[in-house]
């Protein structure tokens, strides 16, 4: 609805915005009024149907572009010991663009305060590699208007807004230096893009020393655009949704490839996409740095995220493998209806994804299989779900039901590949996902 904030602006008043004939009944010349008071503009939202109502209502707004949920560090390794005076290079793949961003990042999982000592940001110049930017594209981002800022432990922290157009489907190249020791890391393990490192503060370097690090994230956990798209969508699930063995650096998860599919909407038909998948992640055992239980992190990778519209859950397998069969079937269901609930409470649509074959798999037993066509019968015919995406039927063998598709599969008989996750793509209703 129409609220006095829409037209009462800093100079104290705005023009109402001119409405088509046809949704007014009156000509919008007849209707140019200024409004000065609330009791004023009650007189006018009156003679509004409830069509012309939604229609202005329709303006730009934070909508999440781009996501990573993140978990415990590991006890070895580079999450586990972190960084001291270095600069991080990471790449966000933005599902779509906007006027304005801010970016969040994470120390959910440190043990100390997160000092971090400057943040730039600027829009991918070069191809495959190094990052490029150009150095007059790069630009500081700040803090309550300061370049740096300390992070609680425990505690995530959003960037101020910054105007820089984005465009859709693009790479924003986020550096971050750490002066540290940051001690162990929040991080997303299984990024399948490269992360580069420099020693210094680098952050305001076009080119600079930076070499590859991994194929995680650190620290950084999303990136919010202001757009006038419908909102965002949440893809939430295990690695299958994580993108695992798909190509590095080539974005072609699943859920990339159905923010592919949604760029070619207008603008206000869109959605951007949030992969909030996790290699490793289960709906009810806590994980360490396969994270914690997707009933656990439900509120901050879903609910936390801005713009939502609908959520996508594909998650139970590791579940069903993992217990080779011993979880009742009834036991995930009930964590599926705790999702629906907690969407439904916070105006979200919950869309239920049938999980995928696994017969071949390393935990593989006849027991979880029978439990995985018991969940998937009831994602099916249930009716819970505001609507489903039936991913086991896109991806199954033919001849095989029981089985991933030989064309789809990475070799593992759990993981699709690359023609795999496009296959899942195809199968997401974008009407039912944004709307």
């Amino acid at each position: 609805m129409i609220t006095v904030r829409d037209f009462i602006g800093p100079a104290g008043r705005r023009p109402l915005p001119e409405t088509r004939d046809e949704e007014l009944g009156v000509t919008s010349k007849r209707l140019r009024v200024r409004l000065t008071t609330a009791a004023t503009l009650t007189a006018v939202i009156g003679l509004l149907p409830a069509s012309a109502t939604a229609q202005s209502h329709a303006r730009a707004d934070w909508i999440g572009s781009w996501t990573v949920a993140v978990a415990e560090p590991r006890t070895t390794g580079t999450s586990a010991t972190g960084f001291t005076d270095t600069t991080l290079r990471q790449v966000a793949h933005l599902s779509i663009g906007g006027d304005s961003i801010r970016v969040r990042l994470s120390n959910v999982y440190g043990t100390t305060p997160l000092t971090v000592g400057a943040v730039t940001v600027a829009p991918r110049s070069g191809g495959s590699g190094t990052p490029q930017v150009t150095e007059r594209a790069l630009r500081p981002v700040t803090f309550a208007g300061v370049r740096s800022v300390t992070i609680p432990a425990g505690s995530e922290w959003w960037s101020d807004p910054l105007r820089l157009k984005v465009a859709a489907n693009s790479d924003l190249v986020v550096s971050t230096y750490l002066p540290g020791p940051t001690g162990p890391t929040t991080w997303h393990p299984a990024g399948y893009a490269t992360s580069f490192r420099a020693a210094g503060d680098a952050t305001t370097d076009a080119g600079g020393d930076f070499t590859p690090l991994d194929t995680a994230r650190y620290f950084l956990s999303g990136v919010d655009v202001v757009s006038r798209a419908a909102g965002s969508v949440v893809f939430f699930g295990d690695s299958i949704t994580d993108g695992v063995v798909s190509t590095v650096d080539a974005n072609l998860r699943y859920p990339d490839q159905v923010a592919d599919r949604l760029t070619r909407l207008p603008e206000a038909r869109r959605c951007g996409v949030l992969n909030a998948g996790i290699s490793g992640n289960r709906l009810l055992a806590n994980t360490g740095s396969a994270g914690d239980s997707a009933l656990a992190r439900f509120d901050r990778d879903v609910l936390g995220q801005a713009g939502v519209r609908s959520v996508v859950l594909l998650e139970g397998i590791n579940d069903i493998g993992n217990s080779r069969g011993t979880l009742e079937p009834e036991q995930l269901i009930a964590v599926y209806r705790q999702f629906i609930a907690r969407a439904h409470q916070a105006g979200i649509r919950a869309v239920g994804a049938t999980i995928l074959p696994y017969e071949g798999a390393g935990y593989y037993s006849a027991a979880g299989e029978a439990d995985r066509q018991a969940v998937n019968q009831w994602i099916r015919t249930s009716g819970e779900f505001d609507a489903v995406v039936d991913l086991d039927a896109a991806t199954r063998d033919p001849a095989n039901p029981g089985r991933i598709n030989p064309a789809y599969d990475s070799g593992d008989h759990l993981h699709p590949g690359d023609a795999g996750f496009t296959a899942m793509a195809r199968a997401v209703d974008l009407r039912a996902v944004c709307r």
